[in-house]
This record gives structure tokens, C-alpha cells and sequence, in this order.
């Protein structure tokens, strides 16, 4: 279970206005409903608590909503829990879970009325009755520049865009959509970097944003952001000026397996290698014959400089048996762009990994797992598929230079 530490002060709460917008407003005790499921959600939930403790006057009770676990595995007789229900139960929070807010009506702590909802991560859309139950409405904090990467999943589009930059958001609830509240505060020019962002992973990215994000939740409690008026004001990434790089005005969208599918042929290696850093496991098809698909699944990807041995020019050099002479031979498997139709991808083996040519640059794979097989290293899964016995490699009818591209397979049957 990941934990971050959090430490907040007064000058990590980057907002729009000046804090003087808010030092008069007052509230009640909150009585706070937060509603989350992941790490990114713990991390704010752990905050509010250690806030509670620090300042009892700002923050009276705190009730969990999260959704009910689901059965998972080939049987569906294991249960996995959202991994927010274990640090409620942690916290000896009170937990409520809910798939549908429909006919639900907000808890009463202590007998109570809940006067602030905060959504952090959380799935499901809090409906319009369920806002103005509260007196003071809903809060959300979300990890990116908004309005850019809207949607369920910033942090995985983060990596994908290549974005350098990156940043939080503390907005209202809106009644109508996600991430469309009116920005109460976020981080401002020059933003906050991305940790090595040539090769920051997801969960790396996770560690570095997620604290931040409680941060400014906890002191935009403290400044009674969600007190009236609201101090609504312009996202600092609308100016087009200040764009941190990579960032595009496009929609955070939910991961689905396809995402996580590649095209090693047409695809470039730093987009591969990005897919990995954001979605960890990937996947492709090959064939093993022209009738018979396998799915791969690789992992343990990284970029890597192209071996001399993909320079080789003509089939009579590849999948042959490495000698003094040639100490690295290239050999190949067969993919497809679309149906009846064949290419070689090459590769050479590389200890235990294996390494593949893509368009520009090369990627090293560690992990292969082929379908209805177990995982194993990955020269050892691609040595078990055996191309040769099912397709033939032809030269192309032009040579040209570093022509290695244009190397032909057909099926051994057709010929």
C-alpha cells in the first residue's frame, strides 16, 4: 500500500487569487463526505485526517464512500477491494459503499447533516441531489493543468503526451460533467516538472503528484475555498504563452486494453517505450502461421541503441546461426497491418531479452509471455515460435539502401 508523506504549508497552495480573497471567510465544522477508490484518493484522504487531528475547529468527521469490491480472477471467487476501503478501515473512518447514488441519501454522522462532498478519484458522478444536500457543495482535486487531460485518466496522458511539465487542480463539483467546476486554485508558471520525464513511469509519477495534490486540498479547506462567492478564475494553461511542453488540449479517456495494444513495425520506439512508462504491460499479435494469431504480452521494455546487425541487407543474413564471423544474427517474427497481410519484424537476442528494430531506434524487451504459455525470458519465448518452419523470407525486387524494411515474408503452403 503506498503512502506519502505530507507536509503542508501555506506557500505550496499555488492559487488564482491572493489568499487575501479568502482570509475573511468562516465556515462551519466540516462534516465531510470523501468519496475515492485509489492510491491517488488515499493519499487525500490520509491528509484530511492528519488535519483533522492538527485543527478540529476545521474539520469535525469524515465519512469514506467508495465502491463495493468486485470478483476477479479466472473463477471470479476473489474479491478486490478498492484500495481506499483498507486505509479507511485504517483510519477507523466510517465506510459507506455504493455502485449507484440512486436512492441513497447522504449519512448522518453524530446525527449531523454532511455540508461538504469531496470527490477525489472516484469513478462515479455525484448527481445534482446529492451536491445541493450539502451545504457547502463539492470539491475536487485533480492532477493536471486543467482544462487539459480531463477525464479519468491525466496521469497515464501525462506520460503519453511526452509532457514535461505538469501540475494540480482544485476545482468545484460541477453538476453537469467531470472536470468542467469552476478553478478555485492550481499550480501556476513555471508549473511543477515532471521526474525524469524522458523515463518517469506511472507509479513514479503517482509518488511525485500525489502529495501535492493533498497539499492544496487541505489548504484550500483552510482558506474556505468553498465558502461564497467563489473566486472563480482563468486556468493558467489557457494562455497559450505558457503552455508547458507536450501538453495538448485533449481529453484524459479511460485506459482500455486496446491502448495497451502496439505496432512494433509502424511505430516509433520512444512511443512504445512511453506506452510502457504510462500503461505497463503491452501487447501485439503475431503469427505463427497464416492461419494461427498468438497474442504477446511484453514487459521489462527499455530504449536501446540499434545493433549493427539490423544494417544486414538481404534474407540470406537473417535467423542462420551465429558464427566467429557473425556473432549476431538477426532473426524474426511475422506481424500483420491487416489481414493476408505479412511482414518480418527483425530482432536479435540479447542475453536473456531480446531487441527489436523499430522505424528509427530500437527497443530492448526482458519478459515475454505468448499466449497459452507461461512467461518466460524473452529470447526463450520468441526462440519457441519458430518462424521458419511455416514462412519463407524474400528480398525485395529493388535493393535499396538499409533496405531492411522492405524484406518480404509469404507462407511456406502458398509457395
Amino acid at each position: 500500500m503506498l503512502r506519502f508523506p505530507v507536509k503542508l504549508s501555506r506557500p505550496s497552495l499555488q492559487v488564482l487569487h491572493k489568499s487575501r480573497f479568502y482570509s475573511a471567510k468562516v465556515s462551519k465544522p466540516l462534516r465531510i463526505l470523501f468519496c475515492g477508490s485509489d492510491d491517488f484518493s488515499s493519499a487525500s484522504v490520509r491528509a484530511l485526517v492528519a488535519e483533522r487531528e492538527r485543527n478540529p475547529q476545521l474539520i469535525k468527521s469524515i465519512d469514506v464512500l467508495c465502491r463495493p469490491g468486485k470478483r476477479s480472477g479466472r473463477s471470479l471467487k476473489k474479491i478486490r477491494e478498492v484500495p481506499i476501503k483498507a486505509v479507511a478501515e485504517e483510519l477507523s473512518l466510517t465506510i459507506h459503499e455504493r455502485d449507484t447514488f440512486t436512492g441513497w441519501d447522504l449519512p448522518r454522522p453524530q446525527g449531523e447533516a454532511i455540508n461538504l462532498i469531496i470527490a477525489v478519484s472516484f469513478g462515479l458522478f455525484v448527481p445534482p441531489r446529492i451536491l445541493r444536500s450539502a451545504e457547502y457543495g463539492g470539491l475536487n482535486v485533480h492532477p493536471s493543468l486543467l482544462p487539459v487531460f480531463r477525464g479519468p485518466a491525466p496521469l497515464q496522458h501525462t506520460i503519453l503526451s511526452g509532457a514535461e511539465k505538469t501540475g494540480v487542480t482544485l476545482q468545484t463539483l460541477d453538476e453537469k460533467s467531470f472536470d468542467h467546476g469552476i478553478i478555485l486554485a492550481q499550480t501556476r508558471d513555471p508549473f511543477l516538472s515532471v521526474p525524469n520525464w524522458e523515463h518517469c513511469t506511472y507509479h513514479e509519477l503517482l509518488d511525485f503528484i500525489s502529495p501535492k495534490a493533498a497539499n492544496m486540498l487541505v489548504q484550500g479547506l483552510r482558506d474556505r475555498v468553498f465558502v461564497p462567492p467563489l473566486q472563480a478564475g482563468v486556468a493558467t494553461i489557457e494562455d497559450d504563452r505558457i503552455n508547458p511542453p507536450g501538453y495538448r488540449r485533449k481529453h484524459a479517456t479511460k485506459i482500455t486494453p486496446e491502448d495497451r495494444k502496439i505496432s512494433l513495425l509502424d511505430w516509433e520506439g520512444d512511443r512504445i517505450y512511453r506506452h510502457y512508462r504510462a500503461l505497463g504491460r503491452l501487447w501485439t499479435d503475431v503469427w505463427i502461421t497464416a492461419k494461427t494469431p498468438r497474442r504477446l504480452i511484453f514487459e521489462d521494455i527499455t530504449l536501446v541503441d540499434k545493433p549493427d546487425a539490423f544494417w544486414t541487407h538481404n534474407s540470406e543474413n537473417i535467423d542462420k546461426d551465429a558464427d566467429e564471423t557473425r556473432p549476431v544474427v538477426p532473426r524474426y517474427i511475422v506481424v500483420s497491418k491487416w489481414p493476408g497481410s505479412w511482414h518480418p519484424l527483425l530482432y536479435v537476442e540479447d542475453g536473456d531479452g531480446v531487441i527489436f528494430k523499430t522505424v528509427k531506434t530500437a527497443l530492448r524487451v526482458g519478459r515475454i509471455t505468448v499466449e497459452g504459455q507461461s512467461k518466460k525470458a524473452a529470447s526463450k519465448a520468441l526462440r519457441s515460435l519458430q518462424p521458419g518452419i511455416a514462412w519463407r523470407l524474400a528480398d525485395p525486387a529493388e535493393q535499396t539502401p538499409r533496405g531492411i524494411h522492405r524484406l518480404s515474408v509469404e507462407p511456406v503452403e502458398a509457395s
